[in-house]
């Protein structure tokens, strides 16, 4: 599932992503800590993985594997 970042918090590692249908989905430190990523920009389109309840574990740029 892919997004664009709505918000982001240097100094909390953690934000809030607009989903394509228009939900607002919030992720924690821990899920752009496994990104492997060292910002994020407002306005950036990101990928978005859930574990299975739903809950946001990573975020990535869409060309990254």
């Amino acid at each position: 599932m892919q997004g664009t970042v709505a918000t982001y918090d240097a100094s909390t590692r953690s934000g809030v992503l607009l989903l394509d249908d228009g939900t607002e989905l919030a992720f924690p430190a821990r899920a752009f800590d496994a990104s492997g990523l060292r910002l994020l920009r407002l306005g950036q389109r990101v990928r978005v993985e859930r574990d299975a309840s739903g809950e946001v574990i990573r975020v990535t740029l869409p060309t990254m594997a």
